[in-house]
């Protein structure tokens, strides 16, 4: 069988695994009637009561927004408002701004607000009106909530604070979800020239900041001047985000822009040259690409599929359909699970599988994933 062949199979499997499992368990027993979403379940698919992460809602949010052009046939504007009716009522600061965890009953354990929870309020509330809920309302709780990040948290140079209060090191990593809510702000919001300004300065401050000149890898800490952060934190690059800025990059430049389009696929490149082992993703390695943290969560698994996918459709290079069905072959391992719709997070280094809850934040890579891989099916 050849790679489109596969690509087609692993796809079909996967689609069927997310609407016949995946939604129907996360709808049902990871809905929480009080409100909101439970962070995580156990394997027997039963909730946890303990913190939660702000991101959680949203993220759950932006998974029903798009089930319906993944296929799944629940009322997903209703899981939708129950995901951001709650975020909005739990979360929202007086300022504004959203807090970073509550307790399981809603009251505030860390009123800190950092980028990235903010980013992926704006991707959920721009993606819901995408999705036809509550258009008008999302537009303006995005476009709010945007003007409230540009006040408070953009630097009086390049880039973004990490939260309010300011803290260092700087940081990549929240910039990159930023950059996602800014491309989707670009897709679907009427306020579209002020979503491209935020996603080219981001674009620019990766190429130029964030992306070694001389390796041509993505950094992960730094300094008030944007060089790499003193001693270990500024040599860590992980293979998960070479590849979802590669995603992100390939997504803004698309075949046009001949930088962005190298620098992407120079990530990739990285990530797959130095960044497996056991045939996945691994956690983290050091910027002379040596081996940091060999587990692999289940996360990079999802980014380098999704890397994978949008370079098989831009160049057509059968090298990134080997690739796909690579990624997809790695990423299924997670899902086999004795409750169909659950997934397991990590494998260790020794590449046992680690028996542990399903957090429920890993369900947007999970279905970003399906949504790449059928978009390649598709193409294909």
């Amino acid at each position: 069988m050849d790679d489109k062949a596969r690509i087609d199979q692993q796809h079909s499997q996967l689609a069927n695994w997310l609407c016949d499992a995946a939604y129907p368990l996360w709808s049902t027993k990871g809905r929480d009637a009080a409100g909101g979403f439970h962070e995580r379940l156990a394997q027997n698919g039963e909730p946890l009561v303990e913190p939660r992460r702000s991101r959680v809602n949203p993220r759950q949010a932006y998974c029903f927004a798009v089930a319906p052009t993944l296929g799944w046939r629940g009322d997903s504007v209703a899981m939708v408002r129950h995901a951001l009716d709650y975020f909005v009522a739990r979360y929202q600061r007086p300022d504004g701004l959203f807090r970073t965890l509550v307790a399981a009953d809603g009251s505030v354990l860390d009123e800190r607000a950092l980028l990235y929870d903010q980013a992926f309020g704006l991707l959920a509330f721009n993606v819901a009106a995408a999705g036809g809920d509550a258009r008008a309302e999302r537009e303006h709780q995005s476009l709010s909530l945007l003007s409230l990040v540009l006040k408070s948290m953009k630097r009086a140079g390049l880039g973004f604070n990490t939260g309010v209060p300011a803290s260092l090191p700087l940081q990549s990593n929240p910039h990159m979800h930023l950059f996602e809510a800014a491309l989707s702000g670009c897709e679907v919001c009427s306020e579209s020239s002020l979503w491209k300004s935020l996603a080219d300065d981001i674009a620019d401050l990766a190429l130029t900041k964030f992306i070694d000149a001389s390796t041509g890898a993505l950094r992960e800490f730094f300094d008030e001047q944007w060089n790499p952060a003193p001693e270990l934190p500024g040599r860590i690059v992980e293979p998960g985000h070479q590849f979802e800025w590669a995603w992100l990059l390939l997504r803004w430049g698309g075949v046009k822009n001949t930088r962005a389009r190298a620098a992407a696929l120079k990530l990739i490149d990285i990530g797959e040259s130095h960044g497996l082992r056991n045939g996945l993703a691994t956690n983290s390695m050091l910027d002379d690409f040596s081996a940091h943290d060999a587990g692999a969560r289940l996360w990079p698994q999802t980014e380098r599929l999704k890397a994978a996918c949008i370079a098989a459709r831009l160049t057509g290079e059968a090298k990134y359909f080997s690739m796909a069905v690579a990624a997809a072959d790695g990423l299924l391992r997670y899902l086999d699970c004795p409750v169909p719709g659950l997934w397991y997070d990590r494998i260790d280094a020794d590449g046992k599988l680690v028996d542990e809850p399903a957090p429920a934040s890993s369900f947007y890579h999970l279905v970003a994933a399906i949504a790449e891989i059928s978009a390649l099916a598709r193409h294909s």
